[in-house]
């Protein structure tokens, strides 16, 4: 009987010979040291090499991939730039990866009517390059921008600094193509502000490659604002900057973008990037765009608040090059802690209100697991983004790292809150579903699965427990 390797190896090299009739030779990889490269996504915690990858450059050649598939049996993954932090581009031993990263052509862009028509390969940055002379841009910015892909940016719903003003993926998504499972090609949406009949495209935004592989995307683009200026604010505790947060949204002040982060975070990000940050408990940067007036009467606003909750540093930008190193350490904050310890980034989102509760209760969780917590997210839209600090290669510190962001993620669905803003559930959270949601809550999301997937084969083992998906293949 043969091996499990011999049998992959077999099933590799015919999957690779029949996609070779359809795709050119150089989108095909089935050599096992190469598909290593694919074996996990930024959650390198978790890894698996698959079977083979696929690398197409258009819709129809992404439609010859799963049709075959679809008959045999054989999981797709869908992948775009492999930055997911919640393991939701892993592959499974007997899967193939789908990759896009070759899609990135620009299709369409329409000034008149504020869209971009894209590959959904294409990164999310160069989005924005694309219109920039034409005096436009894409607004959601999530912190990978410069890396991560359109196609992953709407199977996580991403979000970013500035989604407290422009909202996240979803609000700039208009229209989409995908790739069913059977090969099936399908248009939702397009290129106009409100389509007809279900809204199919809210299903497909953040489904993470559950329902099928997006292609192409036609994206809402606004025009640049006439001026942008940042606040820097440096508090004595985490406490108190999460109140200043919240009393900020209360006021009915509507900043493009209100940035957290503590002490650990401030420390790292001053050895590596040299911002000149003041050295102290907590910061939020404050941004606010429009005229010069109006950017004026925003932060005087701002700045009354914060200095109600007696700040120790108080520093408005004066010119472009002061904006640029406010926002530096910020931009630079998930590179400098990775240069001072491994650590697993969680995504948990709760209200605003909740801010100096679920700070303190963090606080005293890190206390209690003993392992270090440093705090960077996205404040105005509550979006927690908590790095636990760890050593993989102390045996037990995976372990006691994820118990931790378990308790964590639970804290923000207790307060109100939910287990994901931008990130996605993954393989990372897929346990704790149960947690907040019902169990008819989950079978509604099953049937819709269903629908779209009936043989269970687009990216396998995610964002449903196991037993759960176990069930429903087997069905």
């Amino acid at each position: 009987m043969p091996e499990p390797r011999q049998k992959i190896r077999g099933a590799r090299g015919r999957f690779a010979a029949g996609w070779r009739e359809v795709l050119p030779a150089d989108a095909v990889i089935e050599d096992a040291a190469e598909t290593r490269a694919y074996e996990c996504d930024a959650l390198t915690a978790y890894r698996c090499p698959p079977l083979a990858v696929v690398l197409p450059r258009t819709t129809e050649e992404v439609a010859a991939v799963p049709r075959p598939r679809h008959a045999e049996g054989v999981p797709v993954v869908p992948r775009g730039s492999g930055t997911s932090l919640a393991g939701g581009a892993m592959p499974t031993a007997d899967a193939v990866v789908l990759g896009v990263s070759r899609m990135t052509a620009v299709l369409e862009a329409d000034y008149t009517n504020r869209f971009v028509h894209v590959q959904t390969g294409r990164t999310n940055l160069s989005v924005t390059g694309a219109v920039e002379a034409e005096g436009f841009f894409y607004a959601p910015d999530p912190s990978s921008q410069l890396a991560c892909a359109i196609a992953g940016n709407i199977a996580m719903n991403s979000g970013g600094a500035h989604c407290l003003k422009y909202g996240v993926t979803t609000n700039n998504l208009m229209g989409v193509t995908m790739v069913l499972m059977d090969g099936t090609i399908c248009r939702v949406g397009g290129p106009w502000l409100d389509a007809g009949g279900l809204d199919l495209l809210g299903v497909i935004c953040g489904s993470e490659g559950q329902l099928g592989v997006v292609t192409e995307a036609w994206l809402r683009i606004l025009p640049k604002p006439e001026g942008a200026r940042p606040v820097l604010m440096g508090f004595d505790s985490n406490e108190v900057a999460g109140a200043c947060v919240a009393d900020i949204i209360r006021a009915g002040v509507l900043p493009v973008a209100i940035e957290f982060m503590d002490r650990p975070c401030i420390e790292a990000t001053e050895a590596f990037a040299k911002a000149g940050y003041p050295m102290c408990e907590a910061l939020l940067i404050v941004e606010v765009e429009g005229s010069p007036a109006e950017i004026d009467e925003q932060l005087g606003l701002i700045k009354a608040i914060a200095v109600r909750h007696n700040p120790v540093e108080l520093r408005e930008a004066a010119d472009e090059e002061q904006a640029r190193r406010i926002w530096l350490g910020r931009k630079s904050a998930f590179g400098a802690m990775g240069q001072i310890n491994d650590y697993m980034c969680l995504d948990g989102t709760i209200p605003v209100s909740a801010l100096p509760h679920v700070l303190r209760r963090i606080g005293e969780m890190s206390r209690d697991f003993g392992l270090d917590v440093a705090n960077v997210f996205h404040a105005g839209d509550g979006n927690m983004h908590p790095l636990i600090l760890f050593d993989a290669n102390k045996p037990g510190d995976l372990e006691k790292c994820e118990a931790l962001g378990a308790e964590i993620l639970k804290l923000c669905v207790e307060v109100g809150g939910c287990l994901t803003g931008e990130h996605g559930v993954g393989v990372e959270k897929r346990d704790l579903m149960g947690v907040q949601y019902t169990p008819a809550d989950l079978e509604a999301q099953l049937c819709v699965k269903d629908v779209f997937d009936p043989k269970w084969l687009l990216n396998p083992a995610k964002v449903f427990p196991l037993t759960v998906t176990a069930a429903r293949r087997a069905a």
